[in-house]
């Protein structure tokens, strides 16, 4: 499939066949697992393709009739004309004005129910419903029905999506050409707990309609009803028997393990970067740790004696936790900084991190010896990242107010999360759609700029990237210190005229992506003189020349070309 070469593809990779993984990873926080009672989303945009940029659409009116085009997210391939909405809502990045937000990452599942007649990719699904959406709830019905009329074009999508009250986890594959329309599950994440996904389907059995919280997509109207937690597709069990893809009780359908089985990779490469966040939250993580690295256990029976005749794995992880700490926005910026450290699977630690213990390694994800395949690691951090964020919508404020995308491009590691409130009528300069391009250079982009720092920390990750931490967390602490009293001064203008509130967000979201371009654009030049040449320059007070140092090599690697090169680097017996 075409987008497994482009963005957020699924590992599918069995040992015999490696594959390209260009991932994402989401971690999800509702109110009452959070610090201060917002819920939370996070999102990385993962791709080698994907150019780190802010979208915005204004809010507006539109004539009965209009039509709007719709093209593929990854690729700009039109798709086709869809009937816009009457009404369409504020969206900065991805989060709206009533503080609906919506991440993703893609899983694949089985080729064959990729519809490629459809109209609505994954990518166009999650902006045209931030569009049309005021709660999470409606922003689940607007999702299928707009595949359901229009046909779904990607592959298998899992969906992260929150309002100020809310999180749901929502999981969608299409059903192959001549079948328009996807098969699908939503669920509301229980209040005070957490989730994740990175890749791998994750939703596997779920309470069917014969309780009083669930229901198919034949009683969609009723998605309202507080109480409803369930929703799914009506057919998203009898599609599967029809395919031969399932057989057993109802009770004991997993929507993940058939049309999504997961794979030594959909757990070493996606699984466990939802485990290292769990992992940081709540103890007994460690039971999983097996499983994530790729070691999946099947058995005949269910822990409830029922056959399992598809041999679904059996030593998931679960969808939701609770965690035994409440968590921030601070700490959510943390988790997607995530490189494995701490655990044996770091990649700073071993030889491939080079002798200045880079966490990362250049694609491909696979690669042979002698004939066996090897495997490089898949953290939350990741070199290709295009954009990611984390988001917090607030029930406590007005909706004008309560949103705001925690933004920034490029490696998480490098990167830093701006402020950006989702009522704000245009986005910065620095980081706005146009400005700049993958193959385009801009000297005033945002995303050029992270990227020369981060590929110049690369070089010397262990000296260098310490520089920039320092600049990165203080920007962030200021912006986090700074947000009680922006939101108050917002909400006095806010009840006096809606309009100067707005603004007043825009002008402070629009200076704080200013301030960290040039923030960032004086990191680079500073680093660039500090550490050009391979040396370590310190400037010197009332001096001329700055102190220099060469620290050279780490002693592991000095060793390793000592083994290689033998007596060839060994000096004679003359002192130099």
């Amino acid at each position: 499939m075409k987008k497994n070469l482009i963005l957020c593809a699924a590992v599918l990779l069995v040992l015999a066949t490696p594959a390209i993984s260009l991932a994402c990873t989401n971690y999800l926080v509702t109110k009452g697992a959070s610090v201060d009672g917002s819920t939370m989303i996070t999102y990385a945009a993962d791709s080698h393709v994907l150019y780190g940029e802010l979208y915005h659409w204004n809010a507006g009116e539109h004539p009965e009739g209009t039509m709007i085009d719709v093209y593929e997210w990854d690729t700009g391939k039109y798709l086709g004309k869809i009937k816009q909405a009457p009404r369409t809502y504020n969206v900065v990045g991805n989060m709206n004005e009533y503080q609906v937000a919506i991440g993703e990452t893609t899983y694949g599942g089985r080729g064959e129910l990729v519809d490629t007649t459809g109209i609505i990719d994954y990518g166009s699904l999650i902006y045209l419903t931030l569009q049309r959406s005021r709660s999470a709830r409606e922003a689940i019905k607007v999702m299928a029905e707009l595949v359901s009329e229009y046909g779904y074009y990607s592959s298998g999508e899992s969906f992260s999506i929150a309002d100020k009250d809310e999180v749901w986890f929502m999981e969608l594959i299409g059903k192959g050409v001549g079948n328009k329309g996807a098969v699908w599950v939503a669920l509301r994440i229980p209040d005070g707990y957490v989730s994740g996904h990175a890749n791998q389907a994750r939703i596997t059995t779920f309470p069917l309609e014969n309780k009083k919280t669930s229901i198919s997509s034949k009683h969609l109207d009723k998605i309202f009803e507080p109480a409803i937690e369930v929703v799914y597709a009506a057919d998203v069990i009898s599609f599967a028997r029809e395919k031969g893809w399932y057989e057993g009780k109802d009770k004991n359908f997993s929507f993940s393990d058939t049309y999504a089985p997961v794979s030594f990779g959909g757990a070493r490469f996606c699984e466990i970067r939802v485990w290292t966040m769990f992992n940081q939250v709540s103890s007994g993580m460690e039971n999983y740790w097996e499983y994530v690295k790729g070691n999946i256990a099947h058995a005949d029976k269910f822990e409830d004696g029922t056959e399992n005749p598809n041999k679904y794995a059996t030593n998931r992880m679960p969808l939701w936790i609770k965690p035994e700490k409440k968590v921030s926005n601070h700490d959510l910026m943390m988790y997607m900084r995530d490189y494995l450290q701490g655990t044996e699977l770091d990649m700073s630690k071993d030889f491939g991190a080079g002798p200045h213990g880079l966490p990362y390694r250049w694609r491909p994800l696979t690669w042979k010896v002698d004939g066996i395949t090897y495997v490089n690691e898949r953290a939350t951090a990741t070199q290709q990242t295009g954009f990611s964020f984390v988001t917090q919508s607030r029930n406590w404020l007005p909706d004008a107010i309560g949103g705001i995308i925690w933004w920034g491009v490029d490696d998480a590691n490098t990167s830093v999360y701006m402020p950006m409130y989702s009522s704000i009528t245009k986005v910065p300069h620095n980081f706005e759609r146009g400005n700049g391009a993958m193959m385009k250079w801009s000297e005033t982009s945002g995303f050029w700029i992270f990227n020369l720092v981060s590929n110049l920390s690369y070089t010397r990750y262990n000296m260098i990237q310490p520089d920039v931490e320092k600049v990165r967390n203080q920007l962030e602490a200021d912006f986090i210190e700074r947000t009680a009293s922006v939101d108050a001064a917002a909400l006095k203008l806010f009840q006096e005229d809606k309009a100067k509130a707005l603004a007043f967000l825009t002008d402070y979201s629009c200076d704080q992506g200013a301030r960290t371009f040039n923030a960032y654009k004086t990191l680079h030049q500073e680093l660039f003189m500090k550490y050009m040449d391979g040396n370590v320059k310190t400037r010197v007070e009332g001096q001329q020349n700055p102190d220099v140092k060469q620290p050279g090599y780490s002693e592991q690697f000095l060793r390793k070309i000592v083994e290689e090169t033998g007596e060839k680097l060994k000096a004679g017996s003359a002192d130099h």
